[in-house]
């Protein structure tokens, strides 16, 4: 008979190579914090999961592991219930904003989350082990056997300023339309991806403007986005939308807040989507009840884990609202967790999207692979993935090593190593 309690509990922070990828608050720095979350039962099974590594999460992630002992792994509910209990430091969440996910204002609640995303993860990869079943057949069964994602642009430098250490990649830079364009060439050559979203909110509208239009151009029909992560008014928002209303999927929080996406909403038929003002249940009311956004970009880093975003799936399908999938800075881990996920969503009519190819290190014995954008839902017991522990080890003695200007992810600090008068600019940006 299986011994499905916990008996332990393993974190390890780790620090990945990222590449100088540019947004409106500033740059991405060389090496991005994230955590491995392990649970192993009485009988030997473990799962494991993967959320934000910064040190908010860490603090919050070890007493939450701590009181995980002893428990069920079959009691997933009861994950919300335990970090309900674990407190959080208020001075590291007032007023602060999440850069990482770029979604506003960080609460005690949204931390709790994130965290408990990780181990929602893990144990029903070990609950999958244990009983022999994929993740997504522990979700209610998939509805597709792969899952689209989408390429994901970025304006970039060639490479971190001189002097950092860093990993070094051959993507080249990317701060002009022809060199987006190029960029968008490759990822279609690599992974076949058939469509493009854009971070934006990096340079005055009309360049980027010019960047879309350059994208249209070659690659005709193909859906296009756009995300200026809440940098424009809602007068530069509509302009936008009437500049390249006729080329674009959607526009991804062109402004700040539900008010304005409200307001922009009513004035233009461009679909507008968020991962920023709905990342919470309590945010849902206001947001569709105003026709604030027409597509939600689901996270199960923001929402909770996997069935939290099965839920909102639920929701968004009531109201009429489509659904897509954020993404930030995450291993092959979160991307196994997202296909699965992905795969149970009946209406999931935009390909997702993922930073997984800007990635070059990763935790498993084997990267998940694109093959004509999509993912293949993996099939093998929990996520179907397994853990390299020496790389995972390389990872985490880097984070070690670290004097702890890394641990929390800064992209105004990274920025001001090349103009040391940056500051996180003001919100309308334009």
């Amino acid at each position: 008979m299986l011994d499905l309690t916990i008996t332990e509990v393993r974190l390890t922070p780790i620090l990945v190579a990222d590449p100088p990828l540019l947004n409106t608050q500033g740059v991405h720095q060389p090496y991005t914090p994230r955590l491995v979350v392990e649970v192993v039962t009485a009988d030997g099974t473990t799962g494991v999961g993967e959320t934000y590594g910064d040190t908010k999460y860490l603090e919050l992630a070890r007493p939450f592991a701590e009181r995980l002992k002893g428990r069920q792994l079959s009691d997933l509910n009861g994950l919300f219930t335990l970090a309900d209990e674990v407190a959080v430091d208020a001075s590291r969440v007032e007023d602060a904003v999440d850069v990482g996910g770029l979604r506003g204002v960080q609460t005690a609640g949204k931390l709790r989350l994130s965290v408990v995303s990780g181990f929602e993860v893990a144990c029903l990869d070990a609950l999958g082990k244990a009983l022999g079943l994929p993740v997504h057949a522990l979700l209610g069964g998939k509805v597709r056997d792969s899952v689209e994602y989408s390429a994901y642009l970025f304006y970039r430098w060639a490479a971190h300023p001189a002097g950092v250490p860093c990993e070094q990649d051959d993507w080249g830079a990317a701060v002009e339309p022809a060199q987006v364009v190029a960029q968008a060439r490759r990822f279609e050559e690599r992974y076949g991806f058939t469509s493009f979203k854009l971070k934006g909110g990096v340079f005055p509208p009309d360049e980027e403007i010019a960047a879309v239009r350059a994208l249209a151009g070659a690659f005709p029909g193909r859906p296009l986005r756009l995300d200026p992560n809440g940098a424009w008014s809602v007068a530069t928002s509509l302009r936008v939308a009437q500049e390249l209303g006729d080329v674009l999927e959607y526009l991804e929080d062109p402004a700040l807040g539900t008010p304005a996406m409200a307001e922009v909403a009513r004035r233009t038929g461009v679909p507008l989507a968020t991962n920023m003002c709905v990342t919470t249940f309590a945010e849902i009311r206001e947001a569709f009840t105003k026709d604030a956004v027409q597509v939600v970009l689901c996270d199960h880093h923001y929402w909770g884990g996997l069935r939290n975003t099965g839920q909102l799936a639920a929701v968004c399908r009531a109201f009429g609202v489509g659904v897509s999938m954020h993404s930030n800075t995450h291993l092959g881990i979160s991307l196994a967790a997202m296909t699965h996920v992905a795969a149970t969503v009946p209406d999931l009519h935009h390909a997702c999207d993922t930073h997984y190819p800007w990635q070059a290190e990763d935790v498993l014995t084997e990267r998940l692979t694109f093959t004509g954008g999509r993912v293949a839902v993996p099939e093998g017991p929990g996520l179907g993935v397994e853990l390299d522990r020496e790389k995972l080890a390389f990872l985490h003695r880097r984070w070690l090593a670290d004097d702890g200007s890394l641990r929390d992810r800064d992209d105004a600090a990274a920025m001001r190593i090349t103009d040391p008068q940056w500051t996180t600019p003001a919100v309308p940006r334009w």
